[in-house]
């Protein structure tokens, strides 16, 4: 689940406030079983079969046939199921390591949050079990590799405006159900997003989230709130459904979007755009939350966190636009001689563009609202992702339909039986069986 590198250093260490898990003021149920989009996936019926045969799953049932990548708290392993072709992810973290560096919350807050979630641009926990070292999470596997790999691939080292446009889309989709769900993220960054086989996205690595109570609010057209954002936005025609593929919360929602196929695009537009705009949103976004904790990765971190204010829900909308904008220029806005520059930055320097690459006025425009640096301010903050979809940059997104969309080229990888990024052929077999895992064991030492 984890990149092979990482760029950029991660802040876990809590200052003035407990840690991310400890903070955690909802607890949600475990959902076992088959999650609704994910009910015609082998895996589960995989899975199934050992845990019937076997009662119940072990490190035993898998050949670990690579290292794919160090995390903060765990290793991730590229395994096969035995007796199967299916091929996972499997997370393994270290109890004695996790206890000596106080991190054991932060893995507990990751299974829970994973346990509840059912998208298709977030993980599928397929199960969880332990050993008396080991707690293990097994999770998709995405031959694509990371973003931040990926983008190190393209001319430039960054990627087209449209390219940018689907990723972007898909990681607004997947932080919406999250915020829908309760959760706020907190370390969205190139190497936390996977390409799947099919080229689309999957958003991983939730140690760092706060978890905590939303609750639902529709808004009529006359609310102060809606009328607020009509002076910077410009409303499609998905602005006001709540898409029902990727949303499945214990509350029951209905999707408001107007059918008005069937007039010519211009009219049809004016049509829709007069219809949203007298039509009952839906908000679900946790305005009422605020952490004080210092948690992320440094050129990401929004203002509100880098001064100790304490942060809210906005944190999420700041570094995404942190993310589009390093996804379109190769590089991140505040970025220091040293972590210590690049937070002054962040506070005190202006937003400014680089000339190189051409980016659209709407790309640009739309990482302004983003990057603003007083979190009320900031585009999503008051209404979520509902704001950001109607911003002109997500013209002609079909959002209910955006999984049928084709994905941007992924570039030819190395062949190896699995589709996996290349790595070291020195690691190919040293993980083969549970036999060999004490031969891995240095691995934990490099956290």
């Amino acid at each position: 689940m984890f990149s092979q590198s990482s760029k950029s250093s991660s802040i876990g260490e809590c200052s003035h406030s407990p840690s991310i898990s400890g903070e955690s003021i909802l607890s949600g149920s475990s959902c076992s079983g088959v999650r609704p989009h994910m009910s015609r996936d082998l895996k589960w019926e995989a899975i199934h079969h050992i845990q019937n045969q076997h009662k119940c799953l072990s490190l035993k049932n898998f050949n670990l046939l690579r290292r794919l990548g160090l995390g903060d708290i765990g290793t991730v392993y590229l395994s096969e199921l035995c007796d199967s072709s299916c091929l996972f992810a499997i997370k393994v973290m270290d109890k004695e390591f996790l206890a000596s560096r106080k991190k054991i919350l932060r893995a507990q807050t990751e299974r829970e949050i994973l346990e509840i979630l059912d998208h298709p641009f977030l993980p599928t926990l397929y199960a969880h079990f332990e050993t008396d070292e080991q707690s293990c999470l097994v999770m998709d596997y995405c031959p694509g590799g990371d973003l931040h790999v990926l983008q190190q691939k393209q001319p430039c080292k960054s990627f087209s405006e449209n390219a940018v446009r689907f990723y972007v889309a898909e990681i607004l989709l997947a932080l919406e159900y999250l915020h829908m769900q309760g959760v706020i993220y907190r370390d969205l960054k190139p190497e936390n997003v996977l390409v799947r086989e099919d080229g689309h996205i999957m958003l991983t690595d939730f140690d760092f989230s706060l978890r905590c109570a939303v609750n639902p609010m529709l808004l009529q057209s006359s609310s102060p709130v809606v009328e607020s954002t009509k002076r910077k936005l410009n409303p499609c025609d998905e602005s006001s459904c709540i898409d029902p593929f990727c949303l499945h919360p214990s509350w029951q929602v209905s999707c408001f979007t107007p059918k008005v196929l069937s007039a010519p695009y211009k009219s049809r537009r004016t049509k829709a755009d007069n219809q949203a705009s007298l039509l009952p949103q839906l908000i679900v976004e946790p305005t009422g939350v605020r952490s004080n904790s210092f948690v992320g990765t440094h050129e990401y971190l929004a203002p509100e966190i880098v001064k100790g204010d304490g942060h809210g829900s906005a944190v999420d909308w700041w570094t995404y636009g942190i993310f589009l904008f390093e996804l379109l220029y190769g590089k991140t806005p505040f970025k220091g001689s040293g972590n210590e520059d690049t937070l002054a930055n962040i506070v005190s320097h202006t937003l400014k563009f680089p000339d190189s690459p051409i980016v659209s006025f709407h790309a640009r425009d739309l990482i302004r609202c983003l990057l603003a640096k007083e979190p009320e301010n900031r585009l999503g903050a008051t209404k979520g992702a509902i704001e950001i979809k109607q911003h002109p940059f997500f013209e002609g997104i079909n959002w209910a339909l955006i999984r049928c969309a084709v994905a941007p080229e992924l570039p030819k990888f190395f062949d190896d039986g699995t589709g996996a990024m290349p790595v070291d052929p020195g690691e190919n077999t040293k993980c083969r069986d549970l036999e060999n895992m004490e031969a891995d064991a240095a691995i934990f030492d490099l956290f």
